[in-house]
């Protein structure tokens, strides 16, 4: 099931807390915090249920927060981006662009400078694992990068007229087409199982290599997403949402 955190603080001027969505449970540990309740899902209608409940509580605003397909070629592993827009299923989604602005000053104002890219994030309802659907999918929307979760995000923000913000870290760059056993462990409730993904690789052993590239994207990925919730934390982009 979907996971619906406690927060442990709430924004200092609105006495709500900022919801942050994410698809995987490993993004849900790094976004907890406090001011903080995390909602995760990989599937939608079980990610829209957990962000309905968390939206009715109320909330001061909400982040898309977690990794993300890359779509712009030169975007390697681990680069940032803070979306101006989301472009999916459920049209075009704009982002407050004042907390937009605090976000990207937050991770500039460290080590994540030079990573950081600001523009327009896809959204899809299935993932997009080849190389190709990438290439297709940005020239047809110019998007810098793609995930499964903003526009579910934007959609509910927009609904109940709270801010919208995106943060995500590339994990598969533009180039990488993902083997099957990538997504082959992938629970509905964002968690992973070891036992499809050896199933898989049993099955067709030469992905090897391609899960292996994979695990070392993720891990430059996550080491962004850690740097970017602590830069947000130092400077308070997720508190005080309300006056932005």
């Amino acid at each position: 099931m979907p996971l619906s955190t406690t927060p442990s603080g709430a924004d200092g001027r609105t006495g709500l807390p900022v919801i942050v969505v994410t698809g995987m449970a490993f993004e849900a540990r790094i976004a907890r915090g406090e001011g903080v309740e995390v909602v995760y899902a990989a599937r939608a209608d079980l990610l829209e249920r957990a962000l309905s409940a968390a939206v009715a509580r109320g909330c001061a605003g909400i982040v898309s927060f977690g990794t993300a397909g890359g779509l712009a070629p030169d975007l390697e592993p681990g680069s940032m981006i803070v979306a101006d827009a989301v472009e999916g299923p459920l049209g075009r989604l704009q982002t407050d662009p004042a907390w937009a602005d605090r976000l990207a000053a937050a991770l500039t104002a460290g080590p994540l400078k030079a990573r950081l890219q600001r523009g327009l994030v896809a959204a899809v309802s299935a993932p997009l694992v080849s190389a190709d659907d990438k290439s297709v999918l940005h020239r047809s929307t110019g998007a810098l990068a793609v995930d499964m979760e903003s526009h579910i995000a934007g959609a509910t923000a927009a609904a109940h007229g709270v801010p919208f913000a995106v943060c995500r870290a590339i994990v598969d760059p533009a180039w990488r087409t993902l083997p099957s056993a990538a997504t082959a462990g992938l629970r509905d409730d964002g968690s992973t199982a070891l036992g499809p993904i050896l199933r898989e690789l049993l099955r067709q052993p030469s992905q090897l290599g391609a899960l292996i590239r994979l695990a070392v994207d993720a891990r430059a990925a996550r080491g962004s997403l850690v740097q970017a919730r602590r830069a947000m934390t130092e400077a308070g982009a997720l508190r005080m949402v309300a006056a932005v």
